[in-house]
């Protein structure tokens, strides 16, 4: 009792000041909190917490454990967020000679603060009606901008010390589009192991807004001269992991493709041309959809996500499809071909562009929810 009486008015006199100074440390943002006090038995309760440039929150709980503090740890056992907005800047790296670069812009938004050692444990975090601004401004003259909304993301045991314990997560969001009211939306749950580096989970991603990602691709891809005014993209991946080694077998579909008609004395595009080959191949061998399977093999503690794979699983169904209805690819797609800038240059560059804008989007996503606010260093 006396334990508890002495950590309750500590924190009523010291607790924001604390809370500022560690969340300035670890951010190097400036923070405020508009609102802060103690309820009984022990629990935080703040409004209006404002990390300069990264997040905004509406309402923060939080029960500390007094037992893990005394064990020398970070302790948890409840945080509660009610409607925060982060945001999330990527942009390219400054180098010494850049004119931009400043002595005084050590980390950048696209950097996020790393935890360290930290021993902290949290037995269960719950997020509510969150929000996500995500601007990857390493993409075309203005960035890409993706928005992420209600976002409702939940995380049981999460120990961040050698222990072996398992961490379940469910995370629910959706997506809308830019230029319409449709949205998409992304689900993933499952569990992992930090100390032992295992995990399982499923991710699906459904009715993705596919123009909106062309930034990604339209090095390879004029979407004009291809005629492609919209397409839905679905998305789901069934990831194991053991020992660091992650597995993650994935699934990619393309549907709903509306091309713009040819005007009255408009000519056929070379770029319009390939497409239509290309998709008529893929939707013969899969009931109208455009299909991709393939796996991605990556590291648990450091997640990669490399195109080799995939570009070779895409080239195979290509020339399989083509094979079955006796069609020539080098015929269809002109290949050697050398077409001018801005239209689709053949099977291997259509192939890079479904598939990194969609891993890109996906990676960042996944980034900045997931991976960055549980990553640990390497130990030395």
């Amino acid at each position: 009792m006396l334990i508890y009486s002495a950590a309750y008015i500590f924190l009523i006199f010291k607790g924001k000041a604390l809370i500022i100074k560690q969340l300035t440390d670890i951010t190097h943002k400036k923070v405020s909190i508009g609102y802060f006090d103690i309820a009984p038995p022990l629990s935080i309760e703040m409004k209006n917490l404002d990390i300069e440039g990264m997040a905004k929150v509406e309402a923060i709980s939080i029960s500390p454990s007094i037992l893990g503090f005394i064990t020398g740890n970070l302790a948890l056992n409840n945080i509660r967020i009610i409607k925060p907005q982060f945001t999330y800047e990527k942009t390219l790296p400054k180098t010494a000679e850049s004119p931009t670069a400043s002595a005084g812009n050590a980390i950048s938004a696209a950097q996020p603060p790393k935890i360290g050692r930290l021993r902290m444990i949290i037995k269960k975090i719950n997020i509510k009606d969150g929000r996500l601004e995500l601007l990857d401004r390493t993409i075309g003259e203005n960035g890409m901008k993706i928005t992420v909304k209600d976002i409702y993301f939940d995380l049981d045991n999460l120990y961040l010390l050698p222990r072996s314990v398992i961490t379940n997560f469910e995370l629910k969001a959706k997506v809308p589009w830019q230029d319409s009211g449709e949205e998409g939306k992304i689900e993933a749950e499952g569990w992992l192991n930090l100390f032992k580096k295992d995990m399982q989970a499923t991710l699906k991603i459904e009715d993705i807004d596919g123009v909106a990602l062309y930034p990604y691709y339209s090095k390879w891809v004029d979407l004009e001269k291809a005629r492609i005014q919209k397409a839905k993209l679905n998305f789901s991946s069934e990831i194991q992991g053991l020992n660091n080694n992650v597995t993650a077998n994935c699934h990619l579909e393309l549907t709903d493709i509306v091309r713009r008609p040819l005007e009255t004395e408009e000519s056929e595009q070379k770029a319009a041309r390939i497409a239509d080959a290309v998709m008529e191949i893929f939707k013969a061998l899969n009931q109208g959809k455009i299909v991709l399977n393939f796996t991605i093999k990556t590291k648990m503690d450091r997640p990669e996500f490399g195109i080799g794979n995939i570009k070779m699983a895409f080239e195979e169904k290509l020339s399989q499809g083509a094979k079955s209805s006796g069609i020539n690819i080098e015929d269809i797609l002109g290949l050697p071909v050398k077409l001018v800038q801005g239209t689709v240059k053949g099977a291997t560059d259509l192939s890079k562009a479904v598939i990194d804008g969609t891993v890109a989007v996906g990676r960042e996503i996944t980034k900045a929810i997931i991976i960055d606010p549980f990553k640990k260093e390497k130990k030395e």
